[in-house]
């Protein structure tokens, strides 16, 4: 039985005993208590460091990112399907993300791959705007609903391919692609502004992928290739050819 769980079922307990709501902590305060563990243990405890990332971690509720079934599990170090052959990152692969993009206040943010709409919350408490598109519509018009009932006014939603990018918008300090590549697509290349970021899964959908960093300095590309990781793999045009 998960943490989470284990603390309803131990309030609706305590309800039934006649202990006063005063007296019991609330359900979103559980949450809170959880999300503190998920950043000691899962992030805090491996190699993120960035304070700004990890209060960014602990302060958006992903438990809201997932299905209303599977909220218990929302905070396991662990990808979740959220629906559609789609899943939600693991905690810590979001949060490496986040801390290799350097997010700075005032930053432009592109993210591919919209999927919950966790990845983009998370950033949106980091940089100054937020603009994501998602290929799946009905993930697109999901994850809008649920940023837009929890405040996050600063993230962008649209339906499309984000392959194209988002050129009205660009040039991006940070551009994130959520799912696994054969090839970093150059419309994303040209809309990184100059010393900026580019975090992104490439390799076959069948293979392990590389998680890539991507700096562009002096007009060129500066790689380091950072973990092995699985990702959902992208679609729509960067298949073709």
């Amino acid at each position: 039985m998960t943490q989470a769980r284990f603390a309803v079922i131990f309030v609706s307990l305590l309800l039934s005993c006649g202990a006063t709501p005063s007296l019991v902590q609330q359900p979103s305060d559980e949450y809170r208590m959880v999300r503190e563990s998920m950043v000691a243990t899962q992030l805090r405890a491996r190699d993120i460091r960035d304070s700004r990332v990890l209060d960014a971690m602990r302060e958006v509720p992903r438990h809201l990112f997932v299905p209303e079934e599977i909220r218990h599990m929302a905070y396991q170090d662990s990808p979740l399907p959220i629906g559609l052959n789609q899943t939600i990152s693991q905690p810590y692969i979001v949060a490496l993300m986040t801390q290799l993009a350097e997010p700075r206040a005032g930053d432009r943010a592109f993210e591919v791959g919209t999927g919950s709409g966790y990845q983009a919350a998370v950033l949106s408490r980091l940089v100054g705007e937020v603009y994501t598109v998602e290929i799946i519509e009905p993930l697109a018009d999901r994850a809008r609903t649920v940023l837009e009932e929890v405040g996050y006014e600063n993230v962008h939603v649209r339906a499309g391919d984000g392959y194209a990018g988002w050129p009205e918008e660009a040039p991006f300090d940070i551009i994130l692609v959520t799912a696994a590549a054969p090839r970093v697509p150059e419309p994303l290349v040209e809309q990184l502004r100059e010393g900026g970021r580019l975090v992104i899964p490439v390799g076959a959908p069948t293979a392990v992928q590389q998680l890539i960093l991507l700096r562009k300095e002096g007009g060129r590309l500066r790689e380091r290739r950072v973990i092995p990781v699985r990702f959902v793999p992208m679609t729509g045009q960067v298949q073709e050819g």
